[in-house]
């Protein structure tokens, strides 16, 4: 009796591991696909065109297993929907050959009488979308049952003469069932960041390998500053468009605004801020000429009030300031440098007629040192130096000069040694 009692209690322990492993495999299965709840059961399998004429199916073709970035537009939306395409521009450019390789991006258009696969096409060719961003239209039904399942869809704000709709994206990983809703506003490396860390679980190595020890301090914003960063950057810099980042002159869209307070009149640049789709409408030349010229994307209407419009004119025209000013400080630093290094013998009392400043740029009640100072890097002079100091070959300048002689000399010299 004892051994049958052993045996018994053995097959029962069996029994009991054989079940909870059966368990634990189809729970691998479903974290697999996401789960019955974000899997197939889940999301409609519906068809859908892309931007290159092709049919796909919702699910099958486009969401399982992949991580993907989704978010729906309209190609004559006045407002939010260039910049949110904008963004979804520079993503692409960080994520680089990723996007369509472990990101998948998907534009999908909520206007489908009017934006046929022919029209999404020439869209997509102005944001410069590549292999692996889709722009898809199909059954309007369809795609309003998409929106409600991806969390969309706002009932109050829909109507028969409307277009309105959410300014948010999602990003997902159907695989894992891990979804989280995004805004246009955020920083592209933030967002890449989510994107191709977060959601692979941080399993695919960055190739940044910056440290945290080496960020800038945060500084305050001004208000001109923080609008023109949530909502211009996108496609404008302010000077400069040939050093910015690869990602970012890959693809700007606008012009570059330095100095545009002086090349526009201000309440004609006032209103382009406040309503560049009613001046696109009346056909204004200046407004017109641009759309041309800018590949025919249009100005995005952020319903900017008047003391929003004036603050971002206010940094237009500072910030113009700023980089003109750094731009003069490197220019004359780098040519003193170039004479330094190309002449055999440095004179500390030899002047150089384009280091010495004007009486004007004198007189300036800005230190220029201080107006060269990017914004997110220290100062890497003392505040009180004096910037003829620094230029003028005497007393400071000319030490500066010569160290940097010496320094380059020495380089040379354990280069050769």
């Amino acid at each position: 009796m004892q051994r049958y009692g052993y045996f018994t209690g053995l097959i029962l322990v069996l029994l009991l591991v054989l079940e909870s492993t059966s368990a634990l495999a189809a729970a691998g299965s479903r974290g697999r696909t996401g789960g019955s709840r974000w899997g197939a059961n889940y999301f409609p399998n519906i068809r859908l065109t892309t931007h290159e004429g092709k049919t796909v199916r919702f699910f099958d073709d486009l969401l399982k297993d992949k991580v993907v970035v989704i978010n729906f537009i309209y190609t004559s939306c006045p407002d939010v929907c260039p910049l949110e395409t904008a963004r979804l521009s520079q993503l692409q450019a960080i994520l680089g050959d990723r996007v369509g390789r472990d990101v998948f991006m998907y534009s999908i258009t909520i206007d489908p009488d009017y934006d046929t696969p022919e029209v999404l096409a020439e869209y997509a060719k102005a944001y410069g979308a590549g292999p692996g961003w889709l722009f898809l239209t199909g059954n309007e039904d369809d795609i309003i049952i998409l929106r409600k399942k991806l969390g969309l869809f706002r009932p109050e704000i829909q109507s028969e003469d409307s277009n309105d709709h959410n300014v948010s994206l999602i990003i997902g990983n159907q695989r894992t069932g891990r979804w989280m809703k995004r805004s246009p506003m955020e920083d592209p490396y933030f967002l890449a960041n989510q994107v191709g860390g977060w959601l692979h679980n941080w399993k695919v190595a960055s190739p940044n390998q910056s440290s945290y020890a080496d960020a800038p301090d945060l500084r305050k914003l001004t208000t001109g500053e923080n609008l023109f960063r949530t909502r211009c950057a996108a496609c404008h810099v302010i000077g400069g468009a040939d050093q910015v980042p690869d990602f970012q002159n890959a693809r700007l869209l606008g012009p570059d605004l330095l100095n545009v307070t002086q090349r526009r009149e201000r309440t004609w640049l006032a209103r382009w801020l406040r309503e560049p789709d009613k001046m696109l409408a009346e056909k204004d030349p200046i407004a017109m000429e641009l759309f041309a010229r800018h590949q025919k994307v249009a100005m995005p209407n952020f319903s900017l009030n008047e003391k929003d419009v004036s603050a971002l004119i206010d940094y237009l025209e500072t910030e113009s300031r700023r980089v003109e000013k750094f731009e003069l400080v490197r220019g004359a630093v780098a040519k003193s440098k170039a004479n330094a290094t190309g002449s055999k013998k440095a004179s500390c009392c030899q002047k150089s007629k384009s280091a010495v400043l004007t009486s004007k740029e004198k007189s300036d009640d800005r230190n220029l040192v201080d107006l060269a100072q990017t914004p997110d890097k220290p100062n890497p002079v003392p505040a009180k130096a004096s910037m003829a100091g620094l230029l003028v070959p005497g007393g400071l300048g000319c030490a500066f000069l010569l160290l940097a002689f010496v320094f380059g000399s020495g380089k040379r010299m354990s280069a050769e040694g």
